[in-house]
């Protein structure tokens, strides 16, 4: 197979890229160059996406069997990439999120998605981003496979989810964990993501598919348990029920990584129905490997630049102290 990889640098693209090339198949990046660069052992064209004209001429008369594409920016730099693209690869797979759903409970593939356009250039709605990204890939590779990824952790993380939490947890002492310690969640390793679009793109898979764990994989206390025990810390954890967090004022998902309340307005999240992709070749890792794998790649290599598009994680010290003492 031959690999067209737009971006490819930084975690998803990564796990991607490094996927592919471990199939030995060959791989083309085409990126900026401006994040990192990818193994030396694929090829690599330098283009800013939103320059068609700089695209055209680094893609030159080359042809790719595939090509994936993870952008999270404006849909219209998607749609005229595609476009550019038509005629030069046979199959297109877009990494997109289940934040393209309208809000509701049992949420899977059938399920109701936000309004969107494909030539918007807006990209501060993320849910309308990535909609309207869909919808334009398909407007020129109709059988295009979207791969509507949840919640993502791995190695190579650049948006500080998990690597809070092996911090802090790294640090010692009292930590406060959120919530009922047997609150399902539901994520997705990195590298899971890969193979799974890889996978989907070889086997000639269309259509969408909730590319994320089944709800339960893992529950609040294995995922930071698995923090412990991947540290070597004397951490202890200390379960604070919602109550007390809301009233402290920590923030889920954002001072609380990869948590949220399970009831008000958060009913349900954490819960679609991942069926169709399991069917079609899903296989979720073990959170233990997840958090493992993580904490040795933080001892390796320095950490990636926090990503401007993503709200900075982790608790607030002063929030940490007040809701501690509270429980001494």
């Amino acid at each position: 197979m031959k690999l067209l990889m737009l971006g490819g640098t930084r975690f998803l693209g990564r796990a991607l890229v490094d996927d592919a090339l471990a199939r030995g198949w060959e791989v083309t990046v085409l990126h900026r160059g401006l994040t990192g660069a990818p193994p030396s052992t694929a090829e690599v064209l330098f283009a800013d996406r939103t320059d068609q004209r700089a695209m055209v001429d680094a893609l030159g008369d080359r042809r790719w069997d595939l090509v994936v594409d993870t952008w999270s920016g404006s849909p219209r730099v998607v749609a005229e990439n595609a476009r550019i693209l038509r005629g030069r690869v046979d199959r297109y797979a877009y990494v997109s999120s289940v934040s393209a759903y309208r809000w509701g409970l049992h949420v899977d593939e059938t399920s109701p998605v936000v309004a969107a356009s494909a030539t918007s250039d807006d990209n501060t709605d993320y849910a309308s981003a990535k909609r309207g990204a869909e919808l334009a890939v398909l407007e020129s590779f109709p059988e295009a496979l979207l791969a509507r990824a949840g919640l993502i952790l791995g190695p190579h993380e650049d948006i500080g989810r998990l690597p809070w939490w092996l911090r802090r947890i790294a640090t010692g002492g009292r930590v406060v964990a959120p919530g009922a310690p047997t609150r399902p969640l539901q994520y997705v390793d990195v590298r899971d993501v890969a193979s799974f679009v890889l996978s989907g793109l070889a086997a000639k898979i269309s259509g969408a598919y909730d590319v994320i764990s089944a709800s339960g994989h893992t529950t609040t206390s294995g995922l930071l348990e698995a923090c412990v025990d991947a540290t070597g810390s004397d951490a202890e954890l200390v379960w604070i029920d919602e109550g007390r967090l809301a009233a402290a004022g920590a923030q889920p998902w954002t001072q609380l990584p990869c948590w949220v309340p399970q009831e008000g307005e958060f009913a349900g999240f954490l819960e679609a129905d991942t069926t169709k992709a399991s069917r079609a070749g899903l296989q979720c890792r073990p959170v233990e490997e997840t958090v493992r794998d993580t904490w040795e790649w933080m001892q390796r290599e320095t950490a990636p630049t926090q990503r401007e598009d993503r709200a900075v994680h982790g608790l607030p010290p002063e929030i940490e102290r007040e809701l501690l003492a509270a429980e001494e």
